[in-house]
């Protein structure tokens, strides 16, 4: 483990002191479960958009789609426990 030295405005430091008050734990605790909570939410934006840019990718190069509203319809089936047709993909309108 390192040691890492942060500054904080009197203000935050406040927060933090009345935070880790409420949740139970010393402001030490506080901070790491806070800087833990926003890197495992920057991965998994970092993953989404990975997941975004390679599906992105796809459509480019297979030039197929589903319409928004035929899969918008078959989502809607299928959470009120309706079989519903599956769309299928077709090529971009241009």
């Amino acid at each position: 483990m390192t040691t890492t030295t942060i500054r904080l405005p009197d203000d935050l430091k406040t927060r933090v002191a009345q935070g880790a008050e409420r949740a139970g734990t010393t402001a030490h605790g506080f901070i790491l479960e806070a800087i833990a909570e926003k890197a495992e939410r920057e991965e998994q934006r970092g993953d989404f958009n990975d997941t975004a840019q390679r599906r992105y990718a796809a459509i480019v190069a297979s030039g197929k789609t589903i319409a928004w509203r035929e899969m918008r319809r078959y989502l809607e089936d299928r959470v009120a426990g309706k079989k519903g047709v599956r769309p299928v993909a077709t090529k971009l309108a241009r």
